[in-house]
């Protein structure tokens, strides 16, 4: 590929990081849930990776807490399909008695460019560079 092709699809990537953010802050489930792959893995909790129903269940979940969250990414690297982002993100979270739980981590990310060109992820691993 071309530079201004790979800096097309970096661009593309970091987009769809964008409208992915988008749909978490919205609390917006069925949108959320189209970003990933049927069988997507997603690791929200270092060391407990879910997926299939358990992974839709827990992200279910956490929307209805109506989490706030940033993200950008910090490094895109594609080969055909697929694509490793190294993301920076901080998350919020309102608590009942008034108060707020911060998060925050690198995450890193594998996605694939599906029939329809769509990227999706097929691994989510916002811990994905703890110890």
């Amino acid at each position: 590929r071309s530079i201004s092709a790979m800096s097309e699809l970096v661009a593309e990537l970091e987009n769809h990081t964008a409208r992915y953010v988008e749909a978490v802050n919205a609390g917006d489930f069925e949108t959320v849930e189209k970003f990933y792959t049927a069988d997507a893995v997603a690791v929200w909790e270092p060391g407990k990776p879910l997926s299939g129903d358990e992974r839709r269940k827990y992200q279910r979940e956490f929307l209805q807490a109506r989490p706030r969250m940033a993200a950008k990414p910090r490094q895109v690297f594609v080969t055909g399909r697929t694509a490793l982002m190294i993301v920076d993100w901080t998350i919020d979270i309102p608590g009942t008695d008034g108060t707020t739980e911060h998060l925050e981590g690198v995450g890193v990310d594998v996605l694939t460019l599906g029939e329809d060109g769509v990227w999706r992820y097929a691994i989510d691993d916002p811990y994905g560079q703890a110890s």
